[in-house]
C-alpha cells in the first residue's frame, strides 16, 4: 500500500515538474514601440506563453537588417517582422532561413514627415538632391519608400537612417530632409505643429495586397525546435486577436510608447487594420520577386517555383 502511494506521489511530482517546465525561446523583434512589434510583449503580460510552457526572451533590434542577420546566424530561434525583400534576397543567395508566417500585408502604418517650416509638401515636389529616410536596406520601410518614390516620380534620394529617434534628430537638425516614422511615435509632434506628414505608406497602391513583412527562422532551429516554434506562432496569433478585442492592449501600448492612451488608441485605429496582420498566407509573391530583382536585392530573376523552399508556414489560423 505504501509503495503504491509512493509511486503515485512520485508520478504526481514528475507530472507537476513537466507541466512547470517552460522551454526558452530567443526572439528577435525590430523597433520596440510599434503596435505590431508588441504582440509578444502582450502575450507575456497576459500569461499566454506560460499556458503552453514557453518562455520567450525578446531581443530588440534597430530594424530588419539586424533582425535578419540574427536569424541567419542562428543566434535567435525566431525573428519577427522582417522585410520580405531582404528575406527572399538572402534566401536566393543561399541563406539557411525559412519564412514561417506572414507578418504584415499591405502598406499601412509608416509615414514620412518634414519639419513644419519645410517648403516640401509632398513627394512629387521634392527638389533633386534632397534626402528621404528609411530604416535599413531590405526593410519594409525600404520597399514602401521605393514604391512611393516610383509612383510619384520623385527625385528624393533614399538614405538609411536607422531607428526613429535617430531619424527624428537628423530631421530636426537638418541632416536629412524627410524622415520616417510609425505611430504613436511623432503623433504628439504632429499635434503640436512641430512636424508635418508629406506621405503615408497607404499611398503605395501597388503594395495593397502584397505581404511586405514576414516572420522567419533558421532551418536548423526549425529542425530542432519545431514544436516549440509552432506553439509560439499559435500564441502570436492569439495575441493579435486579443489585442483587437481587449482595451487593455491600448494601456500596454501607451505605456511602452510613453504616450497618452488616447493617442495610442488613435494610432491603432488610424494606421493598423487587423486584416493586414494575418499570418497564414504570404500574398503576391510574384510582385515581391519582381521588386527584389528591380531593387537589386536578388542578382537574377527567380520564379515562385524556384523559391518555394523558403516557405515553411508553421500555423495557419482558421478563417471565417
Amino acid at each position: 500500500m505504501m509503495s503504491r502511494r509512493l509511486a503515485l506521489a512520485v508520478g504526481l511530482l514528475v507530472a507537476m515538474g513537466a507541466g512547470a517546465f517552460a522551454e526558452p525561446l530567443k526572439v528577435a523583434i525590430p523597433q520596440r514601440g510599434f503596435w505590431d512589434s508588441s504582440f509578444v510583449d502582450f502575450a507575456l503580460k497576459e500569461g499566454f506563453f506560460k499556458e503552453v510552457n514557453l518562455e520567450p526572451e525578446i531581443f530588440w533590434t534597430d530594424g530588419g537588417a539586424q533582425t535578419l542577420q540574427a536569424a541567419m546566424s542562428g543566434s535567435v530561434d525566431i525573428a519577427l517582422s522582417n522585410g520580405a525583400l531582404g528575406v527572399v534576397g538572402a534566401y536566393s543567395k543561399g541563406a539557411p532561413i525559412r519564412i514561417v508566417s506572414a507578418q504584415m500585408t499591405g502598406a499601412h502604418e509608416l509615414y514620412w514627415f518634414v519639419k513644419a517650416d519645410s517648403p516640401i509638401q509632398n513627394l512629387k515636389d521634392v527638389p533633386e538632391g534632397k534626402t528621404i529616410a528609411f530604416s535599413s536596406p531590405g526593410s519594409s520601410s525600404n520597399l514602401i519608400l521605393l514604391s512611393l518614390l516610383k509612383q510619384a516620380n520623385s527625385k528624393a534620394k533614399p538614405v538609411a537612417t536607422g531607428g526613429m529617434p535617430a531619424t527624428m534628430t537628423q530631421v530636426m537638425t537638418g541632416q536629412i530632409d524627410i524622415g520616417w516614422g510609425v505611430p504613436p511615435f511623432g503623433l504628439q509632434d504632429i499635434a503640436d505643429g512641430k512636424i508635418r506628414i508629406v506621405a503615408r505608406a497607404r499611398d503605395a497602391t501597388e503594395l495593397a495586397n502584397q505581404t511586405i513583412r514576414v516572420n522567419i527562422a533558421h532551418q536548423d532551429k526549425l529542425a530542432s525546435k519545431r514544436d516549440a516554434l509552432t506553439r509560439f506562432m499559435r500564441v502570436y496569433a492569439r495575441a493579435v486577436d486579443w489585442a483587437y478585442q481587449n482595451p487593455k492592449a491600448y494601456d500596454y501600448f501607451a505605456e511602452a510608447g510613453r504616450v497618452p492612451r488616447a493617442l495610442a488608441q488613435k494610432a491603432v485605429e488610424d494606421f493598423y487594420p487587423k486584416a493586414a496582420l494575418q499570418i497564414g498566407e504570404v500574398r503576391d509573391l510574384d510582385r515581391t520577386l519582381k521588386d527584389a530583382l528591380d531593387y537589386k536585392f536578388m542578382p537574377t530573376a527567380k520564379t515562385a517555383k524556384e523559391v518555394e523552399g523558403v516557405f515553411d508556414i508553421l500555423y495557419r489560423p482558421a478563417t471565417n
